[in-house]
C-alpha cells in the first residue's frame, strides 16, 4: 500500500486547486478521477453550456438584425461547428488542468474509481484494470453530483438526454421536450428555441422559479414565452413511449390526462450526490438524500476527512466549491479561522436576460422578518440597455431600513451576473445605498443605472 500526505477523491473545482496548494507545501498528493479532469463544470456544466448560450445569442441577435438597421438573409445552425467550438473550449480547460498535474512531481493523478476500504484507505479500480490501495492521514472528497433520473414507466426503453449527454446531440430537434423546469432546463430551453426547435417545458410544480420573487419570475416567464417556449405546470409524467419516430409523454396535467409528443427528450429534474463511496467503512455520515454531512469547517463525522463542493449538499455552484477549497487552504496553517458560515450566497442563471442573485430577495427578507426597503428599476429606464436594444428585465435590491445597507439583490438584465457581482462588492465593503447612489459611474454604462436605482428606495416592506 502506497502512502501519501493527502488523498483527494475527485478533480472538481475544489479538488484541483487543493492538490496544487498541497503540492506547493511539499506534500505528496494523490488525486483520483474516474471520469474527466475538471469535473462537471469544465466538462458537462458551465463551460460547454455557456459556450452554447453564446451561439444561441448570436442566432437571436442575427434574427433581430433588422431592428438595428442591418439587413441579412435567413439564419440556420451548423451543429457540427457549434459542437466543435464547444469541445475545443472544453478540451482547452481540461488539458490545462491535466498538464499542471503532469508537470508537478508532488501530484499523482490516478484515473479510476476510488472508494473507501477502511478509515484512511482508498481502493481504486484503475482504468488500466489494476486494483490499487492507497492511504493518507487526510482525505478530501470532491466527487460532485450527477443528474437525477425519475422513475417513469417506459423511460428505460426510450432514448433521452441528460445534462451530461445533451452536448452529443448532433442536430437541431424539431421539437425538444424538457422534463423539469430547473435553471439548467431554462438555459437549454432558450438555447434550443433560439437554434430553431419547438420547445415544451414540463414542470411538476405549480410555480415558475419558486425560489425567486414572484415579480421577477413573472417577468422572465413572459420573456421566455414570448420567444415561443411552451410551459406546462402542475404536471405528473405517468408514462413515456415511442410512437413511430416520436417520443410521447402521457402526463396528468392539472387533473387531466394529456399526451405530449416531441422528437427529443431532455431530462433535468435535479441532481443526486456522488457519495456511493463505501463511506460507512470510514465512519462518514450522510443525510437522508445521500449528501455527506459536514460541519462549518467542512469536516465530516470522520476525523481528518473532509467533503467539498456539491457532494456535501447546500448550494450546488462552481464558485461555492472553489470557496470550499479556500476554507481548507486558510485553515491549513491557522486552523478554524475560516468557515462556510455566513458567506453570501450568489449565483447567476444564464438565460437571456441573465438572472443574477446576491444575498436576500424580498421573499426571504419577509421570512426573516427584516425591516426593509425595496429599490427597483425596469430595464426600460436604463439608457445603456435602451441603446443596445436589451430592455428586458428589472433590477431589484433589498435594503435594511435602519442601516441603509444592502441585504440582497436580484438583477434580471443583460449582464445581470456582472451587475449583481458589483453589488456584492458593495455589500462586502459595507457601503450604504447612498454611496452607490452618488458614485460617478462612466456614462453610458450598465452600472450607471445604480444612480437611478438607488433613488427609488421609497417602497417599504409593508
Amino acid at each position: 500500500m502506497q502512502s501519501y500526505d493527502a488523498i483527494i477523491i475527485g478533480s472538481g473545482q475544489a479538488g484541483n486547486p487543493l492538490a496544487r496548494f498541497f503540492a506547493s507545501k511539499g506534500m505528496q498528493v494523490a488525486i483520483i478521477e474516474k471520469s474527466q479532469v475538471g469535473g462537471t463544470c469544465v466538462n458537462v456544466g458551465c463551460t460547454p453550456t455557456k459556450t452554447m448560450v453564446a451561439s444561441a445569442k448570436v442566432a437571436y441577435l442575427t434574427r433581430r438584425a433588422s431592428d438595428f438597421g442591418v439587413m441579412i438573409g435567413p439564419v440556420s445552425m451548423d451543429m457540427e461547428k457549434i459542437r466543435a467550438r464547444t469541445q475545443d473550449i472544453v478540451l482547452g480547460s481540461r488539458n490545462s488542468n491535466e498538464r499542471s498535474f503532469e508537470a508537478n512531481p508532488n501530484i499523482r493523478l490516478i484515473r479510476g474509481e476510488g472508494k473507501f476500504s477502511g478509515p484512511k484507505t482508498i481502493t481504486i479500480n484503475r482504468k488500466d484494470g489494476v486494483v490499487e490501495e492507497i492511504t493518507a492521514p487526510k482525505i478530501y472528497i470532491n466527487t460532485g453530483g450527477r443528474p437525477s433520473i425519475p422513475k417513469i414507466e417506459g423511460l428505460e426503453s426510450i432514448p433521452y438526454y441528460i445534462s451530461d449527454t445533451i452536448f452529443n446531440l448532433d442536430h437541431v430537434p424539431d421539437h425538444l421536450i424538457i422534463l423539469g423546469a430547473s435553471y439548467i432546463s431554462l438555459e437549454f430551453a432558450q438555447i434550443y428555441r433560439r437554434f430553431g426547435s419547438k420547445v415544451t417545458v414540463i414542470s411538476h410544480g405549480s410555480d415558475f422559479l419558486p425560489r425567486e420573487d414572484e415579480d421577477i419570475s413573472n417577468i422572465l416567464l413572459k420573456i421566455l414565452e414570448e420567444e415561443g417556449i411552451e410551459f406546462l405546470f402542475e404536471c405528473e409524467t405517468k408514462k413515456v413511449s415511442k410512437l413511430g419516430d416520436k417520443i410521447q409523454l402521457e402526463i396528468l396535467h392539472k387533473g387531466n390526462i394529456e399526451n405530449v409528443q416531441g422528437s427529443v427528450l431532455f431530462i433535468a429534474t435535479g441532481r443526486d450526490p456522488n457519495s456511493n463511496l463505501n463511506l460507512e467503512l470510514a465512519g462518514i455520515e450522510r443525510d437522508s438524500k445521500g449528501f455527506i454531512k459536514t460541519n462549518e469547517y467542512l469536516e465530516t463525522s470522520a476525523t481528518d476527512i473532509y467533503a467539498l463542493g456539491d457532494v456535501k449538499g447546500g448550494p450546488a455552484f462552481t464558485h461555492i466549491s472553489y470557496d470550499d477549497y479556500r476554507v481548507i487552504r486558510e485553515n491549513f496553517e491557522a486552523p478554524y479561522t475560516k468557515s462556510i458560515t455566513g458567506r453570501l450566497l450568489n449565483y447567476c442563471m444564464f438565460t437571456d436576460p441573465e438572472l443574477g442573485r446576491i444575498g436576500l430577495n424580498e421573499m426571504e427578507a419577509k421570512k426573516e422578518n427584516k425591516d426593509y426597503l425595496v429599490a427597483h428599476l425596469p430595464m426600460t429606464y436604463v439608457a445603456r440597455a435602451i441603446e443596445m436594444g436589451e430592455t428586458n428585465g428589472m433590477m431589484k435590491v433589498i435594503i435594511d431600513k435602519s442601516t441603509q445597507k444592502i441585504l440582497g439583490a436580484t438583477i434580471l438584465a443583460i449582464q445581470g451576473g456582472e451587475i449583481a457581482s458589483t453589488i456584492q462588492v458593495a455589500m462586502e465593503g459595507g457601503l450604504a445605498v447612498s454611496d452607490l447612489h452618488n458614485f460617478v459611474f462612466a456614462h453610458p454604462t450598465m452600472l450607471e443605472s445604480m444612480n437611478n436605482l438607488f433613488a427609488q428606495t421609497n417602497t417599504t416592506s409593508e
